[in-house]
């Protein structure tokens, strides 16, 4: 089609590059692109803002921020092509995927200067990179300047302004904000609610937590195996392991179905509070509810039975460990020589596991080598 003279409507050379752009090709689009810029652009054959919102969007997912920016300054500088929403969309993301969302705003600026009214998509952007860079404030700005211009808030806007509030320890003004999103009539959905019970878990606030679980069930919004493992894992963190099972056993009785993590969280937890037992009771049963152990749940067991002196038994779980096929991490072999190191006579034992890690491949890092310094410093 590219070879074609007289040339087709750029309609359908859109279309071309539209498929190709949609098969992931961008590469190929852009090619074709400039394989027709060189042969001259003629008649009804003259590239549209469709054209060039493809080719945009092609650089933004190629991560070719910049030489977009580039070719937006030429189209607009020259008069040929009048930019549409979509395409300062597409550019305020690439701005946003460069890491500068400050920047991203003045592109909104010149939006309005050039009478293109920017939509939610474009703030939403703008406001989650903001909250992501950790500049809340700037991002709350924006968001005033959305209701004052009568830009419709949706529960993306709120979640990206209640995640970036708690991410900087402002969990008082998030949660003003979940009830804001509550009398607004927008309905928050479960990311919203669970953002929410991490910060305030963070914070020590355990009864908060348990709160905002039953305003969201009382909104008709599931909690999801992400937000019992979020409140298991904030009860674990307080040593509250009676609360924190309770959950998991509200989670199965509300039909959610846990997951590796949930258990991982609750033997952590077990193992910290040197509840082995307990610990160990979960692990077995992992396999009859048909979950697999992974080299997290693995590492988490070993390094509680290390902790409470049972070495043998530690050893023989590394052992079922490499039968089940599980591989070591460098985690797991750091906790093996801790173990072994801090226990009179393994010195030897902790050496040769040294020199296995290394012959499989998992390659010491500064930890490791300070654990076998500091065992062999201790014996001397």
């Amino acid at each position: 089609m590219v070879q074609r003279r007289p040339f087709p409507p750029f309609i359908q050379i859109n279309k071309l590059l539209g498929t190709i752009a949609k098969m992931g090709d961008y590469t190929t689009a852009l090619s074709h692109f400039k394989k027709l810029q060189l042969l001259g652009f003629e008649g009804s054959c003259t590239p549209d803002v469709t054209t060039f919102n493809t080719l945009l969007n092609g650089l933004i997912l190629q991560d070719k921020a910049a030489e977009a920016m580039e070719l937006f300054k030429k189209l607009t500088r020259n008069g040929d092509i009048e930019p549409d929403v979509v395409m300062y969309g597409t550019l305020i993301t690439g701005l946003c995927k460069m890491g500068v969302a400050i920047t991203a705003v003045g592109l909104l600026r010149i939006m309005e200067e050039r009478g293109c009214k920017p939509n939610t998509i474009a703030y939403n952007v703008i406001i989650a990179n903001l909250c992501k860079d950790r500049m809340v404030d700037d991002a709350i700005r924006l968001f005033i300047e959305m209701k004052e211009k009568g830009i419709p808030i949706n529960v993306v806007t709120y979640n990206s302004l209640i995640h970036g509030l708690c991410s900087v320890g402002r969990w008082k003004e998030a949660t003003r904000m979940l009830r804001e999103i509550l009398y607004t009539g927008i309905y928050p959905d479960v990311y919203t609610f669970n953002v929410l019970v991490v910060a305030l878990f963070k914070k020590g606030k355990a009864k908060e937590a348990e709160e905002v679980l039953e305003v969201m069930i009382e909104r008709g919004v599931d909690p999801n195996v992400v937000t019992y493992n979020s409140l298991m894992d904030g009860y674990c963190l307080q040593g509250q392991m009676d609360e924190a099972m309770r959950v998991f056993n509200k989670m199965v009785d509300m039909g959610v179905q846990p997951s590796n993590l949930s258990h991982n969280i609750l033997i952590s937890g077990y193992c910290k509070e040197m509840k082995i037992d307990e610990a160990m009771h979960l692990f077995r049963e992992m396999p009859e509810k048909g979950f697999k152990p992974d080299v997290q749940t693995f590492s988490t067991v070993l390094q509680g039975l290390f902790r409470v002196g049972r070495c043998a038994a530690a050893h023989e779980l590394f052992d079922e460990m490499l039968v089940a096929g599980i591989i070591p991490s460098t985690i797991t072999f750091g906790i093996l020589l801790d173990g072994l190191c801090k226990n009179e006579g393994l010195l030897d034992e902790a050496k040769e596991f040294f020199v296995e890690m290394e012959q499989n491949g998992c390659f010491p890092n500064g930890c490791t080598y300070n654990v076998i310094i500091q065992g062999f410093l201790a014996r001397k």
